[in-house]
C-alpha cells in the first residue's frame, strides 16, 4: 500500500480510508443480488388439498380393538373392553363374521356396505409386532377392511 505525504510544513501521513475497494465489492454484490432475486422470487403455483377431519362413523357391526404393550415385551389386545388372547381374538372374529353372514341372509347378500370392519387403536409406543399380529389375525379371520383410529394433530382443524 502506498501512503501519501502532504507537501508542506509537516510531514504527516494522511489517515483517510481508501473506499475504492469497498465500492468495488459493493458493486459486485449489487450485481449478484440483481441476478439472483428474479430466480428466488419465481413461484410455481401449487394447489394444496383441503383437509378436514371427519369423525369415524362406527357401525354396530364394526369391531373396535385396542392394542398396547404388555409387561415383559408381550402384547395386550382388547376387544371393546375385554382383554383377549390371539386365539380368542381369532375365534371371536370368525364368530362375528359368521353372525353377520347369518344376519344378512347368506354369503350372497354380503357387500361392502354391510361387511364389518376392524378398527385398531394403538398409541405411538406400541410395538409394531403387536399391531402387525392383530392385523394378521383379523385378516386370517376374514376381515377385508382393517383400519386404524388415530387422533388428529394439534392445532386448528381446517374446514371445507
Amino acid at each position: 500500500m502506498a501512503g501519501q505525504v502532504l507537501e508542506g510544513d509537516d510531514d504527516t501521513a494522511i489517515s483517510d480510508i481508501n473506499v475504492v475497494p469497498l465500492t468495488d465489492v459493493m458493486l459486485v454484490l449489487l450485481i449478484v443480488f440483481l441476478i439472483t432475486i428474479p430466480v428466488v422470487v419465481h413461484r410455481i403455483p401449487v394447489t394444496l388439498p383441503k383437509v378436514s377431519y371427519e369423525p369415524t362413523v362406527t357401525k354396530p357391526e364394526n369391531v373396535s380393538l385396542s392394542v398396547r404393550n404388555g409387561p415383559g415385551g408381550t402384547c395386550e389386545v382388547y376387544w371393546q373392553l375385554d382383554k383377549v388372547t390371539q386365539k380368542d381374538l381369532l375365534d371371536r372374529a370368525v364368530k362375528k363374521l359368521e353372525d353377520q353372514i347369518k344376519a344378512v341372509g347368506g354369503v350372497q347378500n354380503i357387500n361392502e356396505d354391510n361387511m364389518p370392519e376392524a378398527h385398531i387403536r394403538g398409541d405411538i409406543n406400541t410395538q409394531y409386532k403387536c399391531i402387525g399380529a392383530t392385523i394378521l389375525t383379523m385378516q386370517e379371520a376374514g376381515f377385508q377392511r382393517v383400519g386404524f383410529i388415530s387422533q388428529p394433530g394439534a392445532g386448528p382443524v381446517p374446514r371445507q
